[in-house]
């Protein structure tokens, strides 16, 4: 059964487990050359058929989507879409999962550890590929982005513009997105004025590679069904398709670091032209990560240092320590010359942008981090959100999600992986209420509500890890404990054959177990994505998250004309701007928060253009009553 836990997939040679029964995968098989085996077997091939599979599966859904036809703005059509989501999620994804069962109970190990791969790898592509599918849905009809032209959307096109006309960057916003957004509006639409439409077609895009690029990076670390344990949830939790773009660099920056780490430990083992090609990989990467965005750089920041100290090899020798150092240096040379651009922004005007934006995330209890609101909170307020779980406050997915951390640091402690998300959550948690400690006294948010999601982050890979420390350990256990003496000392002639004694939980049975929960996997991914898909369907509630695909339908096209299922008849013109600093303001703007209410939440009035009850109350009169006039005066018409 351990081979469904090693800590890392073997980096040279047959990965053997604790038990001595052979390889992780198939038991105990020879070492044949390289030459000889099978081209199924060969670890470059595999990795990129695993990339290829997953890629398919992702992008190919997304396209498959496009032939949904419903009115988005109408929720029956909503639902008809999310149905025909769902509907070929499982025509693609069960004959995949009944091949894997097939092979799972018929047929060589071997074949089987194939299909686990490749079904894995589509699996984290799917996952994503739904998500896709459904703001492909949702904007269906019109050329324009979640959020149309307002709030970050409409700073991001605004961004572009100011590259198309060769400004430079925007202030000290990672400016990788905004070029690419401005790269792609010239190749595909004609340049500046349709940077919207850019927008839009790259917010399709990266929600559906999301899924992949998070598989394939902890598949570095870990074997496909671990690696998908992760990834799927990650992904499907944390995705925005609206920025899509952010989260994705939160997910696969740990499991790189905790690579990084791998190899800077192992340094005394590797050759020195291998480590410099790997800090060389590793530092681009990490510096096109920075470029792409650059936040999560600040929460795994204080973490990933104190690991670093600590896992360098300060007792293994001069030599081992000087091949350490150049690793760590070529690292930080070629990550710092990548990301050289936005370090300079950084370093001369960091101080002159403050984070001033509150919303309900920051008038919440700071040491809830299992659940996040955006600034479209709906009917939600600081007094109901987040709901009170049965154990002080905790709810039973916590206690569990805490059993299973505490599985990993106990267990699983010797992972390298654990030590990195332990040192990031750590790090995370003290820079979250050190900001937050300061707000008042310093009039700014600086992003602290971000780390909730680092933080979960980090508590979900270890309580994975944990799980798979206890199927290592515990399988490990069984075999000694309950194998029988005779078997456990083996016979003279399986000595004399060298063949290996007969376990105790047969392999086939924990492919068969193995293959069981992967299913159970892809029912998560499957109705966790229809969750995500449906918070942005379109709604005018400005106080829901629908608003961002609303919008999109109320802005005009190209030829001046509404989108085809606009539910208004005069849309907005497309606006053509250049991004321009904001004034700085010295006070904390409360998002969400009513006039009368600013004084007890903000300890301020509130500015002249916030509304106050009166004014939502007045508004909404207003609205019956011009929806009365309306309808009383198509009765008129019909009596007419």
């Amino acid at each position: 059964m351990t081979h469904l836990a090693p800590e890392v997939v073997g980096t040279s040679g047959t990965a053997h487990s604790r038990t001595g029964a052979g390889t992780p995968d198939a038991g105990p098989v020879s070492s044949p050359s390289a030459a000889r085996r099978p081209w199924t077997s060969r670890r470059r091939v595999l990795a990129v058929a695993e990339g290829v599979v997953s890629l398919t599966a992702a992008l190919g859904y997304m396209l498959l989507s496009r032939r949904i036809e419903v009115n988005p703005i109408v929720r029956l059509g909503q639902v008809s879409g999310l149905a025909t989501l769902q509907m070929y999620a499982a025509v693609i994804g069960l004959p995949l999962l009944g091949l894997l069962l097939y092979t799972a109970h018929r047929g060589p190990a071997r074949r089987h550890q194939l299909v686990k791969r490749l079904v894995c790898a589509a699996l984290a592509g799917l996952a994503t590929g739904v998500i896709a599918g459904g703001v492909v849905v949702a904007l269906h009809g019109t050329p324009h982005p979640l959020g149309g032209q307002e709030g970050d959307p409409g700073v991001l096109i605004d961004m572009a513009n100011s590259f198309l006309h060769h400004e430079g960057m925007s202030g000290i916003y990672p400016p990788a997105f905004p070029a690419l957004m401005a790269l792609w509006a010239k190749i595909r639409y004609n340049g500046r004025g349709e940077t919207g439409f850019a927008l839009h077609d790259l917010q399709i895009f990266f929600t559906a590679v999301a899924g992949p690029m998070a598989y394939l990076a902890w598949r570095i670390l870990l074997r496909p069904f671990w690696a998908l344990l992760i990834a799927v949830p990650a992904a499907v939790l944390f995705l925005d398709p609206i920025r899509p773009y952010s989260h994705i660099v939160m997910i696969v920056l740990l499991p790189l670091l905790g690579y990084w780490l791998r190899e800077m430990r192992l340094a005394g083992r590797r050759a020195t032209r291998h480590l410099l090609l790997r800090g060389l990989v590793l530092g681009v990467s990490f510096g096109g990560l920075f470029l792409w965005y650059s936040g999560w750089y600040i929460w795994a920041a204080p973490g990933a240092l104190v690991a670093a100290l600590f896992f360098f090899p300060w007792r293994q020798g001069a030599a081992t320590a000087k091949k350490a150092g150049l690793y760590i240096g070529v690292t930080l040379l070629s990550a710092g010359i990548v990301g050289a651009p936005l370090i300079y922004q950084m370093a001369r005007l960091g101080s002159e942008n403050p984070d001033r934006y509150a919303f309900l995330a920051v008038y919440a209890d700071p040491g809830y981090v299992l659940g996040w609101v955006s600034d479209r909170s709906g009917t939600l307020t600081y007094q109901t959100w987040p709901v009170a779980g049965e154990m002080a406050g905790q709810s039973g997915f916590a206690l569990l999600l805490l059993f299973g951390v505490g599985l990993g640091l106990g267990l699983g402690l010797r992972n390298i992986m654990v030590r990195t998300a332990a040192a990031v959550l750590a790090g995370a948690w003290l820079a979250r209420f050190w900001f937050a400690g300061h707000m008042a006294q310093d009039k700014a948010i600086q992003l602290y509500p971000r780390t909730t999601w680092i933080i979960m982050y980090c508590l979900m890979i270890l309580a994975v890890l944990g799980m798979m420390a206890v199927v290592d350990r515990g399988s490990g256990w069984i075999e000694r404990m309950l194998r029988p003496r005779s078997a456990g000392a083996g016979t003279a002639s399986d000595s004399a054959s060298g063949a290996a004694p007969a376990r105790v939980i047969p392999l086939r049975v924990v492919r068969q177990l193995a293959a069981g929960m992967v299913c159970v996997v892809a029912l998560f991914a499957a109705m966790g994505a229809s969750w995500s898909v449906n918070r942005y369907m379109p709604s005018s509630d400005v106080d829901s998250m629908g608003i961002d695909a609303y919008r999109a339908h109320v802005i005009k096209q190209r030829d001046g004309s509404c989108p085809r299922f606009s539910p208004r008849e005069n849309c907005w013109d497309i606006e053509k701007n250049d991004w321009k600093p904001g004034p700085i303001q010295d006070f904390i703007w409360c998002a969400g928060i009513v006039a009368d209410d600013w004084p007890a939440v903000c300890g301020m009035e509130a500015p002249k253009r916030v509304r106050s009850r009166a004014d939502i109350e007045r508004d909404a009169e207003a609205e019956r009553q011009a929806r009365k006039d309306a309808a009383q005066t198509d009765k008129g018409a019909q009596k007419r």
